[in-house]
């Protein structure tokens, strides 16, 4: 049910946007159900204060209390801050707007509506996109599009609002990155691959940093994991940054909207230059930076604390990543990275000298090759790094190798997904490994299987010039014996090949004659 509203709701959108490039409208609608949700959430607590405050048995009961008296405790703002609920002043209502959407000026009093709500909330502050005044929609756009927003029920109490809220959220996160293609995949990573960081890392406690969180989705995906797994949202703290201002804005907002507390730094900034988290050490990091970035280097950072394991290239940031993050884990921390293949093998301008360091210092636990067409915005291949300063004992000195490149499946002409019980088998297959269970399973028994993962010791990979490419550890795949005889095979198969030889020579001979027929002699 809800999968057809979002689909509805996407196509409907998507053809109000005339001829609005897609990056630009985005922005429009996401900020559009926001408003809607908050204002939602708002009266939804709202009715329920005025319902306990007249309840005899409930502990807000306000006695004998008239209706006025009533309305204006339920205007208490600790009742909503207690639950995590926006306070939204009268003028900044859904209602409220909704009854001027045909009024030429509705830009304007949205804008005016954001102000109002950024002033009443703190945590809002500069978020808000006041950019609906001068939207360069067709005339009349925009009020079809604030009542196409109203059309979505989030629910009859706050928390369900939420749930759908956030899916209808993040179902257009998705299709903006689809409809924008290229730029697009900029702020979203696919869920399948964010799915495998989080299942892989379990961040179920503690503090969660991702050092270039896009629209928030690493966050959003460890809340699920977290209730999934019988624990409450407020067992971890989450911290990002992003240096994009508008994308930072969407993280905030979809953060906003799960009601999930977030320290996104005081403004967006360049996690190298502007570290806006110097002094933080998580417990857990999950991250998806920009690949093989090349202009990210500035003469501030010669001899930054955070290169412990050698100066990164000039001209390639990825392993400035891999550095940072390691700075920014706690010494039981783990940290899950999304890079391109050639941060496993490549030994130009110092980085295989770093890698070789990484893997010396015992700090890589996990390598996970990727399938291809993962991505929204780009084919190089994709790989997985997972970082740990202190691993279990029984696997001190080894790297897990795990081949993912055969699993997934295209769910459409350009796109590849794992499915569910994929990401459990990699996640499980680490838990063993680790000797961990997996979440809310027993232990398993870790073994090696050919073609898919393999536990590799440190003096091997050194015999390999520390390359981390997971194909060349896990070996190939055994298959299976048919027990028919070597010599019956071949007989068999050299026939068969006789046979579609001939039928091929058969075809040539039609294909001439017909070409020729119509003057093409070859």
């Amino acid at each position: 049910m809800l999968d057809d509203i979002k689909k509805t709701l996407w196509a409907t959108a998507d053809k109000l946007r005339a001829n609005m490039d897609a990056a630009e409208y985005k922005h429009l609608v996401l900020g559009l159900i926001f408003v809607k949700y908050i204002s939602d959430t708002f009266a939804a607590r709202r009715a329920e204060v005025v319902a306990r405050l007249a309840d005899p048995d409930d502990e807000y009961f306000y006695g004998d209390a008239s209706a006025e008296d009533l309305a204006a405790e339920a205007d208490d703002r600790d009742y909503y801050t207690a639950v995590n609920v926006f306070w939204v002043p009268e003028d900044a209502r859904w209602e409220t707007l909704r009854a001027q959407a045909k009024r030429p000026e509705i830009g304007k009093l949205i804008d005016e509506a954001l102000g109002l709500i950024e002033a009443e909330n703190p945590k809002l502050k500069g978020i808000l996109d006041k950019r609906y005044a001068r939207a360069q929609l067709p005339d009349g756009k925009l009020g079809e599009l604030v009542d196409l927003v109203s059309a979505i029920g989030f629910g009859e109490n706050p928390s369900a609002a939420r749930d759908v809220l956030g899916q209808v959220y993040e179902y257009f996160l998705g299709m903006f990155a689809s409809a924008e293609g290229k730029r697009g995949g900029q702020f979203y990573t696919p869920a399948s691959i964010v799915k495998t960081l989080v299942a892989v890392l379990a961040p179920h406690h503690g503090q969660v940093y991702d050092p270039c969180c896009g629209s928030g989705g690493m966050f959003v995906q460890s809340e699920r994991f977290i209730e999934a797994h019988g624990g409450k949202l407020g067992d971890v703290s989450i911290y990002g940054q992003e240096a994009n201002p508008t994308t930072w804005r969407l993280a905030a907002m979809n953060l906003a909207i799960r009601g999930i507390d977030f320290n996104l730094g005081r403004e967006p900034g360049d996690t190298f230059t502007r570290n806006q988290h110097p002094d933080l050490r998580a417990d857990f990091i999950l991250a998806n930076p920009p690949f093989n970035i090349s202009d990210w280097w500035h003469g501030s950072l010669e001899g930054d604390p955070r290169w412990q394991y050698g100066d990164p290239p000039q001209g390639n940031a990825n392993y400035a990543w891999l550095q940072h993050m390691l700075h920014h884990l706690k010494p039981t921390g783990r940290a899950g990275i999304v890079l391109a293949n050639g941060s496993m093998s490549s030994s130009q301008n110092n980085e295989g000298v770093i890698r070789a360091a990484m893997v010396d210092a015992d700090v890589v636990e996990v390598m996970v090759a990727l399938p291809g067409q993962l991505f929204f915005n780009t084919q190089i291949p994709a790989c997985l790094w997972f970082l740990a300063k202190r691993k279990p004992a029984a696997r001190q000195g080894q790297v897990l190798f795990i081949d993912a490149r055969k699993l997934g499946r295209m769910i459409s002409r350009v796109q590849c997904e794992f499915a569910d019980e994929e990401i459990e088998r990699i996640a499980g297959t680490v838990a063993a490994w680790r000797g961990e269970a997996a979440a809310g399973e027993v232990v398993g028994d870790y073994a090696d299987v050919p073609g898919f993962c393999r536990s590799v010791p440190l003096a091997e990979i050194a015999q390999h010039g520390h390359v981390l490419t997971p194909g060349r550890y896990v070996g190939a795949e055994v298959v299976e014996d048919d027990d028919e005889a070597f010599a019956e095979k071949m007989t068999r198969l050299t026939e068969r090949l006789g046979e579609q030889m001939a039928k091929g020579a058969e075809l040539d001979a039609v294909i001439r004659a017909k070409l020729g027929g119509l003057g093409y002699e070859f």
